[in-house]
Parts: structure tokens; C-alpha cells; sequence
């Protein structure tokens, strides 16, 4: 007997691992159990595309060349920001170290993350890393989430005590202290994306089928698939966990924060504009040194902000991805076809938040847009006489 709810099993496997039955209907679900042979005119070919869906994504091509444009973009950018951090002393801020850490999150989504999805697009079956891919696959994803979103909340509450608390910010906005809450924020995202990468594993189909011999199991090796494999429910409760802990909470306390920095710099604001009406101190050097300094931490403070707005916007889809998995239990066709288009959206953007942070650095930063500009000037006047010389010899 078909399960036509049963075939809509290929998109959800990349970004957060899990596939199988999307309807109680499904049950038993082929995937977790025998597959009984009623119709033996059936290829093997013919069962794997009844049970699995097809081999192939059909928006694997539209997809691959945005995700490409996305790859070429994010990684020439992260690898600058990190080369102009890395090179420049006059780099080394502690703001900077945060960003840094976000260039290296970013990387690895680019080039471990984006490959492992783009040949899920192109073959959802079998899964040829085994086991160990499956694990590294779920957990990269699972821990480069974590990561990112931990580095821009460390990020925004030195934002904060940088403005609000300008004299804290003596003793705890400093380079120790950055690069201690960095390894703090790794060593969680390692820790805490055990759980989900543990739920995971190889699941094959098999054929149950009586003869002459008795009843037989055989394997459908090309079936191999890297799913969920423990039960629905913990999935589901680790989702929806995770989700609240370490994307809804932290994007509310961010706004919170980013609201009290924008009181602040209005009433700074504020000031400056009635010290400059009453001409107090204005000739002072120290008070021309001071106003460029708060120029400065404002242009930084905008940035941020910015940096902070586009995040929320571009992993919004890929939890609303995973809270559309982990809510709905009895899936329609109507249910299925929203989230073959929320599943896109979310890998689109995705990657996107991978790609244009460096693009809001040059857009918002002076410092930053200097620092690239020389950097790869350097680089192109290295080149130059090399291509010389070789067209000379």
C-alpha cells in the first residue's frame, strides 16, 4: 500500500538533520520499519523513489548558483576581515575579537556546511560518510548556530557596557577578557550541540519478503540515510528548547540592550548639543578629542546595530524551519508544500547571514572599509611584478 504523506522525505536532512514521517498515517513508518513488497513489479529503484522521494533535488539547480553567488561572497569577505583583524594591531579591540570569532563561525558554515548540503541537494540518497559524517554533519550545523548567536549576545553586552558603563568598561571591556568569553562561548556550543547530534544516525530500508526459504530481511544499501533515529518527542523537546535558550531569549535581551544604548547616545547626544549652544570647552583639545572618540563609539554602536538586525532577520526562517518540524504532527499536502518553500527561504538565508557581515563592516565602518581597501591593494601590487616577470622571462 502507498503512504503518499510518506514521500515528502528528502529537504529536511541537511541543516538540521532530521527525516522521516511527517504523519501518523506513515505508520508503520517504512523508514523505521520493513518495507512489505505488495506490489513486486516494483524496481528497487522504484521502492527507494516511492518511500525516499527522488534521488535528486528539483530545485537543485536555481539553488546550487544562489548558494554558489552566497559561497564566493562570504568567503572572500570573512577571510579578508580576518586577515585585516589578524594583521592590524590598531585591529586588536576587543569588538573585534567578536567579530573575528563570528568570521570563523561563518567560514565553517561556508566551507564544511554549504558542500555537505549542496550534494545532499544533488543525491539525498544514500549517505556515503557513514555514521562519523552523519555526526560531524549534524553537529557542525547544530554548533555553528550556537555559536554565532552566543558571539553577537557577548558581542552587544560589551556594546552595552562600552556606552552605558563607560567607567566598568575600563575593567571588563578589554582584550583577556574578550578572549575568555569567546572560549566560554565555543566550549557551550560544543557542549550544548551534543544532545541533538545524538538524537541522529544511519537508517536503510529493508525489504521484508517470503519464499520458499522462509521470511527474509534484505538491505536496500542504497537507501542509506542520515535521520533522526531516537524518539520524535525528545527531538521535538530539544528543538523548541533550543530554540527559546539560545535564539528568542537572546534576541530579546539584544533588543533590550540595544534600546538602553540608543537612550543612552540621545542623552549624549543631547548634551553635546547644549554644551556646543553655551560654547563651554569647545576650543579645548581634550574636548575635541573627546567628541571624536564618541563619534566613533557611535559609528560602531550603528554598525552593530545593524549587524545585529540583519542576524535576527536572517535565522529567523531557519527556526521558524525547524519549529514547523518539531510542531506539527499531522501533516497535510498543504503542510508539505509551505515548508518545502520555508526550507528554501531558511537555507537561503541561512548562508546569507554567512556572507554579509563583512559587507555592512565596509558599508558602516571607516576603519574597516580602510583596512580592506589596503589589504587588497597589498595584495594586487604583489601580483603585478610576479605577473611581470613571468611574461618578461
Amino acid at each position: 500500500v502507498s503512504h503518499p504523506s510518506c514521500t515528502f522525505l528528502k529537504l529536511l536532512q541537511s541543516r538540521h538533520g532530521t527525516l522521516g514521517c511527517f504523519s501518523e498515517q506513515c505508520s508503520p513508518c517504512p523508514v523505521y520499519n520493513r518495507i512489505d513488497m505488495d506490489n513486486t513489479c516494483l524496481t528497487e529503484e522504484g521502492y527507494l523513489e516511492k518511500y525516499l522521494g527522488p534521488r535528486r533535488s528539483s530545485v537543485f539547480l536555481p539553488v546550487c548558483l544562489v548558494y554558489l553567488l552566497i559561497f564566493l561572497i562570504g568567503v572572500v569577505g570573512n577571510v579578508l576581515t580576518c586577515t585585516v583583524i589578524a594583521r592590524n594591531k590598531v585591529m586588536w579591540t576587543p569588538t573585534n575579537y567578536y567579530l573575528f570569532s563570528l568570521a570563523v563561525s561563518d567560514l565553517l558554515v561556508l566551507l564544511l556546511g554549504m558542500p555537505l548540503e549542496l550534494y545532499e541537494l544533488w543525491q539525498n540518497y544514500p549517505f556515503l560518510l557513514g555514521k562519523g559524517g552523519c555526526y560531524f554533519k549534524t553537529f557542525l550545523f547544530e554548533m555553528v548556530c550556537l555559536a554565532s548567536i552566543l558571539n553577537v549576545t557577548a558581542l552587544s553586552i560589551e556594546r552595552y557596557i562600552a556606552v552605558v558603563h563607560p567607567l566598568r568598561a575600563k575593567y571588563v571591556v578589554t582584550r583577556t577578557h574578550a578572549k575568555r568569553v569567546i572560549l566560554t562561548v565555543w566550549g557551550i556550543s560544543v557542549l550544548c550541540a551534543v544532545p541533538n547530534t545524538s538524537l541522529h544516525g544511519i537508517i536503510t530500508l529493508q525489504i521484508h519478503s517470503a519464499g520458499p526459504a522462509g521470511n527474509v530481511n534484505l538491505e536496500i544499501s542504497d537507501s542509506a540515510i542520515c535521520t533522526l533515529v531516537k524518539p520524535r518527542w525528545i527531538y521535538n523537546l530539544t528543538i523548541q528548547l533550543t530554540t527559546f535558550v539560545f535564539f528568542l531569549l537572546p534576541m530579546v535581551t539584544i533588543s533590550v540592550l540595544y534600546m538602553l544604548i540608543g537612550l543612552q547616545l540621545k542623552r549624549e547626544k543631547m548634551r553635546q548639543s547644549l554644551e556646543a549652544k553655551s560654547g563651554f570647552g569647545n576650543d579645548s583639545f581634550c574636548n575635541i578629542r573627546t567628541q571624536q572618540q564618541k563619534a566613533r563609539r557611535r559609528q560602531v554602536t550603528k554598525m552593530l546595530f545593524v549587524l545585529v538586525v540583519v542576524f535576527g532577520i536572517c535565522w529567523a526562517p531557519f527556526h521558524t524551519d525547524r519549529l514547523m518540524w518539531s510542531f506539527i504532527s499531522d501533516w497535510t499536502d498543504s503542510h508539505h508544500k509551505i515548508f518545502e518553500y520555508v526550507h528554501i527561504i531558511s537555507g537561503v538565508f541561512f548562508y546569507l547571514s554567512s556572507a554579509v557581515n563583512p559587507i555592512l563592516y565596509n558599508l558602516m565602518s571607516t576603519r574597516f572599509r580602510e583596512m580592506f581597501k589596503e589589504v587588497m591593494c597589498h595584495r594586487y601590487s604583489d601580483f603585478l611584478p610576479q605577473s611581470k616577470s613571468t611574461t618578461a622571462g
